[in-house]
């Protein structure tokens, strides 16, 4: 199962078609320029990787150009790791500086651009942020009157929907990396271990694996399930007759995977398995359909048929799956009206879930790249009935 481990970062020239792509969007659009302000979309275009984006003390600023390479805006502290990457032009001052916390730069390097439409492309949609203090970005507006800020979420994310072979490459290695966690965690995990437990002792066997990190490690138990899925790990204790249903989000080299697996202890009871075998057909049938051409509300759709066979459920038919790669999350969504058609490098969840059982709830989730044909499984397929720890 093991496999070769994927260069670390990408050469420039991943980052020069990315820059290339997104200013020939820009021109269609007739805007002068990007600013962006979150770790992934700075990532995306720099290849700036630091973990020092937890902390909330300092902004960070990317603007791309119409032309020309994107210009970081940033605290002096980032300086030696931003001239590592393929950017020229990086623009620093000295943080924290409460008062002007970078805007007098990012003023200045706005200002700056060639000045064609007037107008600044920032990310204003669903699934974005603005990281910066609320009262600075009112300053900036103030600063560039005159030009106007208009939503660039739609390009961004016509941008990062299709990956190239090398992000699906990192996305693969985790992938297969949890996935043989998940197969060796009956290795682990006993009957009488506390949940939290065997939380951390499947962190620690993934990290060991090749995992970079394990942010996202949630989920839960009890007699016939958990009663929810996205839960801290607790002291209780995993007795017979119970099921734990993990799902995490490993990350390797910045790209995470995002699936879940479930186990009984010591017996299964037939509610559980009949659960577990309809989010089973479910996923089947998510997989059969997702081909070229169909939408993100037709994957929905043939994944909700099959919950809906289940007549003593309460089907949770809403979001069924989601986009993946430098985000846990990312757009589109399966689910009702969301009409983005699948296309050759999309990296998508399969995740149908219901409810059953007095609130118990029953996930199932795989990870995939929509392919020319049949999709290619990045996770190890979950074994057909539901595994037993003992």
């Amino acid at each position: 199962m093991n496999q070769d481990i994927p260069q670390i970062g990408f050469e420039p020239s991943e980052f020069a078609l990315r820059t290339e792509r997104a200013q020939h969007l820009m021109r269609k659009l007739n805007v002068d320029g990007l600013l962006l302000t979150t770790e992934p979309e700075v990532r995306y275009f720099s290849g700036f990787h630091t973990a020092f984006w937890l902390s909330p003390a300092r902004p960070w600023f990317l603007v791309v150009p119409r032309e020309g390479k994107p210009i970081a805006v940033i605290p002096e502290i980032g300086g030696a790791r931003m001239s590592e990457t393929w950017l020229d032009d990086i623009v620093m001052w000295s943080a924290p500086r409460p008062n002007d916390e970078g805007i007098t730069e990012l003023t200045a390097t706005i200002k700056g651009l060639k000045n064609i439409s007037g107008v600044i492309g920032v990310p204003m949609g669903t699934e974005t942020h603005i990281r910066m203090p609320f009262s600075d970005f009112k300053k900036l507006q103030e600063n560039i009157r005159g030009i106007q800020l208009v939503d660039a979420s739609p390009l961004i994310q016509e941008l990062r929907k299709i990956k190239s072979e090398a992000e699906i490459s990192k996305i693969r290695y985790i992938c297969q990396r949890v996935s043989e966690g998940f197969l060796e965690l009956p290795k682990i995990a006993n009957l009488g271990d506390e949940e939290k437990e065997i939380f951390r002792k499947f962190r620690i066997d993934l990290l060991a694996r090749g995992a970079d990190e394990v942010p996202y490690l949630v989920g839960g138990s009890g007699p016939n399930g958990p009663t929810e899925v996205i839960g801290m790990p607790s002291k209780r204790i995993l007795t017979k007759g119970d099921m734990l249903m993990m799902d995490t989000g490993a990350v390797f080299d910045g790209y995470f995977s995002d699936f879940d697996r479930n186990f009984c202890f010591g017996s299964v009871d037939e509610t559980v398995a009949a659960a577990y075998d309809v989010v089973y057909r479910a996923t089947d049938a998510g997989l059969e359909a997702a081909r070229p051409g169909i939408t993100a509300e037709g994957l929905w759709r043939v994944m909700a048929d099959v919950l809906s066979e289940s007549t003593t459920s309460k089907n949770a038919v809403g979001r069924l799956g989601h986009g993946l790669g430098m985000q846990l999350t990312e757009w589109p969504s399966n689910m009702k009206g969301d009409k983005t058609v699948m296309q050759p490098g999309m990296v998508m969840t399969l995740e149908p879930c219901i409810e059953f059982a007095d609130g118990r709830i029953m996930v199932h989730e795989e990870n995939i790249v929509i392919r020319d044909g049949e999709p290619e499984l990045l996770s190890i397929r979950a074994p057909s009935e539901i595994p037993l720890i003992y």
